[in-house]
């Protein structure tokens, strides 16, 4: 059984399989990611992360548990990457506004005043009282790069539960989450996106039980001002869409959480950098599509994908 709904700003499909998949399941998923969606969001007035935003260099706000947990993890996301991936990236997203209406190139006094409310650490985490604190004026969280995985891991985590085995959740073709094997053992094949593509154009496909995979592109959100194409991974230390030489990076790991937030990490770091960051990673593997139209993949990855668009060449480090 499956169910599609339209939930943070995407189409979300979940289906079920097996003898313990029941219709009340993908209602409870439904009121589960609506929550979610209700506590994370930037722009939704009222959300708790927009109180904490609203509320910054003035006071904590307290939070559910889910929205401390999620900000927790990202601040050790970017720690990990050195800034590469910062969730207070905020006022950038709001001066960009891409994929929304009026999305421009701001101006450079803009994005410096952005820039300088940039900064992790300035976040202040009290786990006694469950609260969250920006300390400067002005600054903002935006959980875009780690929410929609984080979302993913909970609703896997609601159907262990329920004793579901067997279940892909797609939120928006940017994070799938194979739970299990397919009905009768067989591995999920999971059709890869095209970067150069609209949705649904395939580059290959790979064959994988209880993995999760996340996509982060140049093709997901941009615009064109002057006949350049702006898209929407900002780099903390320019202000500008990153410029690392990618056009994707696809990162399948044991969790949605983890594969949503490096995959932005890794997509600022570059082919080398990504590369090598992510072969130090436990359980983690990626590919990288390069502006050549080549793919590097880590070593884990070997025979375990199949590239069959003939406009893209497997090419190695």
């Amino acid at each position: 059984m499956s169910e599609t709904y339209i939930i943070f700003d995407t189409v979300v499909n979940v289906k079920l399989y097996g003898e313990h998949a029941k219709p009340q399941q993908l209602e409870d998923i439904k009121h589960l990611l609506e929550n979610m969606d209700h506590a994370l969001s930037r722009t939704l007035e009222g959300s708790e992360v927009y109180r904490i935003n609203q509320a910054a260099g003035n006071e904590a706000v307290q939070v559910s548990q889910d929205t401390f947990d999620v900000v927790k993890k990202a601040l050790e996301y970017a720690a990990a990457s050195g800034g590469l991936y910062d969730p207070t990236i905020g006022p950038l997203v709001s001066l960009w506004n891409i994929g929304n209406e009026g999305a421009h190139v701001p101006s450079k006094p803009e994005l410096d005043e952005a820039i300088s409310l940039i900064g992790y650490k300035d976040v202040l985490m009290n786990p006694q009282e469950r609260s969250i604190k920006l300390t400067r004026p002005g600054m903002a969280l935006d959980l875009g790069g780690i929410g929609k995985g984080y979302a993913a891991d909970r609703v896997a985590d609601y159907l262990r539960a329920q004793q579901v085995d067997s279940a892909i959740v797609n939120l928006g073709g940017s994070s799938i989450i194979a739970m299990g094997s397919k009905p009768g053992g067989h591995s999920w094949n999971i059709g890869l996106q095209d970067p150069d593509q609209s949705r649904g154009t395939s580059l290959g496909n790979v064959q994988i039980i209880n993995k999760t995979i996340d996509s982060s592109g140049v093709y997901e959100r941009f615009f064109v001002e002057n006949g350049v194409k702006y898209h929407h991974i900002l780099d903390p230390r320019t202000g500008y869409p990153s410029h690392s030489g990618l056009k994707s990076v696809t990162i399948i790991s044991d969790t949605a959480t983890d594969a949503d937030a490096l995959s932005t990490a890794v997509f600022m770091m570059g082919l080398d950098g990504g590369l090598k960051y992510i072969e130090e990673q436990p359980g983690v593997e990626a590919f990288f599509i390069t502006e050549d139209n080549r793919i590097y993949q880590t070593s884990g990855l070997e025979n375990t994908i199949h590239f069959t668009n003939p406009e893209y060449t497997l090419s190695q480090r």
